[in-house]
């Protein structure tokens, strides 16, 4: 599984667009994308301009799919205005549906 995490900090006339934005595009992300697994999105609750994306793909070529579909090219012309920092990491997913006993032993 390939794991996408996004980092977001928005600018501040624009908090409640973007945070609106983003909880749209995981819901379209999830219903047309059957490759992506999981996409949650995340306030912070000490600074609100700051989100947090967690995104579970298949593979790297399901997440590049994605970055090429028509609801990511809207995201991207829509919401780029309204932030103010981006990072988009990436990683390999070990081991996933972790229980609350796992790694204890």
């Amino acid at each position: 599984m390939f794991v996408v995490v996004v980092f977001f900090e928005a600018k501040p006339a624009h908090v409640a667009d973007l945070g609106m934005a983003l909880l749209a595009h995981a819901r379209v992300s999830l219903e047309m994308q059957a490759a992506c697994r999981q996409f949650d999105v995340s306030q912070d609750p000490i600074d609100p301009a700051g989100y947090f994306l967690y995104e579970v793909y298949d593979d790297e070529a399901a997440f590049k799919a994605h970055c090429d579909s028509e609801w990511f090219a809207h995201l991207e012309a829509r919401c780029t205005p309204w932030i103010a920092a981006k990072k988009v990491l990436t990683y390999t997913l070990l081991q996933g549906q972790m229980t609350p006993d796992a790694g204890r032993g």
